[in-house]
């Protein structure tokens, strides 16, 4: 299994920008796809969820403002997130759950300045 997230950046309070995880070695279309967050010091915290496509789930924090979307045809989920705020700066991971074990990319560095 590998996952290779890209799309981090700077971006400064108010902005947009679009993770992308291209995943391998799974079947793609009936995995579970999410994105955690984590920042210096502390855990990694939950943003969200793909069961299936039309099984979303969103930690509150990011609730209306985050999307995340899948493309079964490139083995890709996405991670749409609008109205950014300095909170928001963390290293983002994708991750999938494969028979009990939970795989984890490698990490993209999103930055928002205020």
């Amino acid at each position: 299994v590998q996952l290779q997230a890209s799309g981090g950046g700077v971006v400064q309070s108010g902005g947009s920008l679009r993770l992308s995880c291209q995943a391998s070695g799974i079947i793609f279309s009936l995995s579970v796809m999410g994105w955690y967050r984590q920042t210096p010091g502390n855990e990694r915290e939950f943003v969200a969820r793909d069961r299936s496509g039309s099984d979303l789930f969103y930690a509150d924090s990011v609730k209306g403002r985050f999307t995340i979307s899948r493309d079964n045809a490139k083995n890709t989920v996405y991670l749409q997130m609008m109205s950014l705020k300095p909170e928001d700066t963390a290293v983002y991971y994708c991750y999938t759950p494969q028979g009990g074990k939970t795989f984890w990319g490698q990490g993209t560095q999103v930055t928002v300045s205020s």
